[in-house]
Parts: C-alpha cells; structure tokens; sequence
C-alpha cells in the first residue's frame, strides 16, 4: 500500500502507513501522523461514502497544525480498503453494521495502543451516521465528536419511502450487487464542477477530482441496491424521538445550509433532542463543508476550536463550548438553512 499522490495534493507530515485486518477479516488501509509539537490528543477522521485518505490531506494538515495527532483510514469497499464485490468501482457493504467492525479494528490495533489520549471524531456524512450510532451503542472510542452533514436522512431522492421500497425489492431479488439503477463506476467526484453537489469551491474541486483519477479505482462510482437497502434500515433508527435522547457523548453536528444529498431540517430536529450536544448551520455550505471555500471553512474550524478539546468536565465544557460554538454562524451573511434546502424531501424519512 501507497499513498497516491498529485501535485496539488502532497502528503503532509511524515505519516506511517499501515493495515488492520477486521475481525470479519478484511484488511483495511489506514495512516497515522504525529504533530511536531506535544500532541493535545488524536483526532480520528470517519470519511464519507466513495472518500478515501488522500481527499483529507488539507484537514490532516491543518489538524497536525493544531497539535494533534491523527489517524485517519479508508472503509471497507472504497479507497484503497478490501472489497467484498469483483468489481471494485462498485460502493458496496452488506450491511451497515459492518462498518463496526472497521471502527473496532481501527480502536483495537491503532487508537487504544498507539494514539495519545484523549481521541476525538471527526466524522463526515457516513462517517457521521456510524458514529452516532456508535455513540448511542456506547462503545464509540472518543471523548468528544465533532460531524460535518451527518447522514441523519437523504434528500437528494425525491421520495425516500418509494426508495427504499425499490431497494429493498430489488434486494430481495437477489440484485444487491448490482448498481443502483442509473449508477455506474463514475466517481462522482470526477463529475463536471458546474451543478455538482459537494462543495461552491472549484479550486478544491480540481483537486479532489484528480485525485480521484489518480486513485482510480478506490474513489468508487455509485453505491450498490445492497449499500443503499442498508443505508435506509440504518437511518430510519434516527427517526425515533427517543433515540438521540440516549446519546452522552459531547457532540457537535455542523450542518450545511444549501446541502442537496443529506437533509439539513432532518440533523436538526435530531440534534435538538441531544443531551450533549448542538448543532449550527453553516449557510451557503453544500454537502462536503471540510471541502469548502475559505470562508466557510473558517466557519467551521472556529466552531471546532470552541469545542475540541474542550474541559476535562465533559457537561461543563459541552455548555460553555457550545455557546461558543453558536457565534461562528453568525459571521456570514444571511440565514441558516436555504429555502429549497429548508423544503428538501425529507418527511418520509423522518416518519417512517
């Protein structure tokens, strides 16, 4: 394993490059850095579906800055991670719930024996989504968790009920590998910058895109009717008014105001429900904020030094850090949630 580079896009610091075998036993590909400094903690960065450890390379950077040490790895079926399909363009998982198995790998063999304490998530859109149900399960490793768009419910479908009704059919009939219809191995990263859904900056843009030409097959196409199927069974757990309720850990949700793939209305009726946590409303971010025009990003990392790493008392530091927190939004210009974001299709999801 390598990391695959482009000029854009150096490795920053001197990283270690590993693998971890899963307990399922996939081998997945992840990294380690050390800041010059002594380190404040670890901060451990989930991705999202189709990234992989190059597209963080700038976040590495800027965190090392910050005095942290950082892991950061690639989930299984994407990046340069082990598949469980032939064809390795395709976004695929049998189940949600496997991506346990890369987080325990990740604590087991990285976190816990290597990684100075305290550790903290930084987690995107999927990543997101599997650390807060980590942090409900309560075996999540990290002291606090800062997510960016966090996969709480889709609106990038028209109809998320007559969605995961296909799904789950097409699934049943046996089609789970397969595309979901109308996708294919194209990474959408790859995609042409006008009308893309991730992120206003078309800087950053070029560069993601060739890196994920120069990746090739680890920046995956679409997801398969099996990922998807999945995906719905674990966000429709979001949904229950109970389950937020029951999450502990000190969390920062970061939503993104004119984000077209994850329902911004949907994160925050979620995070109103958290006992420790918040969340703010970046406006004018789209989907992938840590990919975003300076403005917005310095939106973001005001919000994450108000929060990480925080007091040693965790409800203390949750108060007094959050009201913090609540001042970065107020620096731009204009309201929280677009109005065409603000009327996503997003009620099935949360209904249902």
């Amino acid at each position: 394993m390598e990391f695959i580079t482009t000029p854009d896009n150096p490795v920053p610091g001197e990283p270690k490059l590993v693998s971890v075998t899963t307990r399922d036993g996939l081998t997945l590909r992840a990294a380690t850095w050390m800041p010059e400094t002594e380190p404040q903690g670890t901060v451990c960065i989930l991705q999202g579906r189709a990234e992989f450890i190059e597209k963080y390379f700038e976040v590495v950077g800027e965190l090392l800055d910050r005095g942290f040490a950082v892991v950061a790895f690639d989930w299984r079926g994407q990046g340069l991670s082990e598949r469980q399909v032939s064809n390795p363009r395709k976004g695929h998982v049998r189940r949600f719930a496997d991506f346990r198995h890369d987080l325990e790998a990740i604590r087991d063999q990285i976190l816990v024996p290597h990684m100075p304490q305290p550790h903290f998530g930084l987690a995107h859109s999927m990543g997101g989504a599997i650390a807060l149900n980590a942090a409900y399960e309560t075996w999540l490793p990290f002291r606090r968790l800062v997510t960016t768009t966090p996969m709480i419910a889709l609106c990038i479908v028209k109809s998320t009920r007559t969605s995961a009704f296909l799904a789950r059919v097409l699934r049943f009939l046996g089609m789970g590998k397969m595309f979901v219809p109308g996708g294919g191995e194209t990474s959408v990263s790859t995609m042409p910058f006008k009308g893309n859904r991730l992120t206003s900056d078309p800087v950053r843009y070029a560069r993601n895109a060739d890196a994920a030409h120069a990746i090739r097959a680890g920046a995956v196409g679409a997801p398969t009717v099996a990922w998807l199927d999945s995906a719905f069974r674990f966000m429709k757990r979001f949904a229950d008014p109970r389950y937020a309720v029951k999450i502990r850990l000190p969390t920062l949700i970061v939503a993104a105001g004119a984000d077209p793939v994850c329902a911004t209305p949907a994160t925050e009726r979620f995070a109103a429900r958290l006992k420790a946590g918040s969340v703010i409303v970046i406006p004018g971010a789209r989907h992938e904020m840590l990919m975003e025009r300076d403005v917005i990003r310095e939106q973001f990392w005001a919000a994450f030094d108000a929060f990480i790493p925080g007091t040693p008392d965790p409800e203390v530091g949750a108060k007094r850090n959050l009201a913090a927190v609540g001042l970065a939004a107020e620096q731009l210009d204009g309201g929280g949630v677009d109005p065409a974001v603000a009327r996503s299709h997003d009620a099935s999801a949360v209904s249902s």
